[in-house]
Order: C-alpha cells, then structure tokens, then sequence
C-alpha cells in the first residue's frame, strides 16, 4: 500500500489554507485603515488645541490667509502655529490633505473647522454632509473638528 495524500486531501488542505490567508489579508486592511484614522483625529486634535492656546494668547483664531479654506501645510499657517506646535501633522497615508477652515466676521476669525477623509467608511464619526476636498477633487473630507 501506498502512503502518501491524495490529490482531494491536497485540494482541501489548499483551500483551507487560501481561506484563512484571505481572512487575514482582509483584517490585516481593516486593522491599518482604523490605526491610520486613529491617527488622523490624534493630529487634527492636536491641531486643534494649537488653535485654541493661540486664540486664548491673541483673541482670535489664526488667519495665515485671505481665503478662508486651505490645507494645514499652508507655511503661514505653520509659522503662526510653530510657538503652539512643532510640527503641523501630516496624512499618514499622503493620499489626502487635512484641512483648516476658518470663518471670519472681518479680518479675526471665530470659529474653524479642521477636516479629513477617514478610510474606513464604517467609522461612526463620519459626517456624509461634508463637501470639502481633501488632497484632490476625488478624495472627499469625512470627518471634522470644529471649535468648542
């Protein structure tokens, strides 16, 4: 008698096999997606304590521009955070930019919105009424931070 396995017994084992790496595979995704958005709201949370100690320093938030919606690799907006912040965070996917709007009554901001595109889209706080673009007109902002 022969010992060896059959060409069923190999088939079954290889699909078996094809299954579980195709599961990994696919948490392996999920799991970056949602560490890469953890980072995402961690960086536009410290952004947004930067505005907040520069609004209680100057009175009001920063206005590097005399357009009211741009990205935070703006250098003004860089220089006028830079004694707040070391560094303005960036994507970490550098598929998408985070945005800073601000709205001025004049020429002194008093309120801002930070935006940027979460990946996974079963996140609970994402926000389906933003409009904004984020890096290129086909990546969509998603999530938001407003001043308190």
């Amino acid at each position: 008698m022969k010992k060896g396995f059959t060409l069923i017994e190999l088939l079954v084992v290889s699909t078996i096999i094809t299954v579980l790496i195709g599961i990994a595979s696919v948490s392996y995704v999920r799991t970056t997606q949602s560490a890469r958005d953890a980072k995402r709201k961690t960086d536009l949370e410290q952004i947004r304590q930067a505005l907040e100690t520069y609004r209680s320093e100057n009175g009001y938030y920063s206005r590097p521009s005399a357009a009211n919606q741009y990205y935070l690799t703006n250098p003004s907006l860089q220089t006028s955070l830079s004694p707040y912040i070391t560094t303005i965070p960036s994507d970490p996917k550098n598929t998408s930019g985070y945005k800073y709007r601000y709205v001025v009554p004049g020429t002194k901001p008093t309120s801002y919105s930070l935006y940027a595109a979460l990946e996974n889209t079963n996140d609970p706080a994402i926000d389906s009424t933003i409009t904004a673009s984020c890096g290129n007109a086909t990546i969509i902002c998603n999530y938001s931070v407003t001043n308190p």
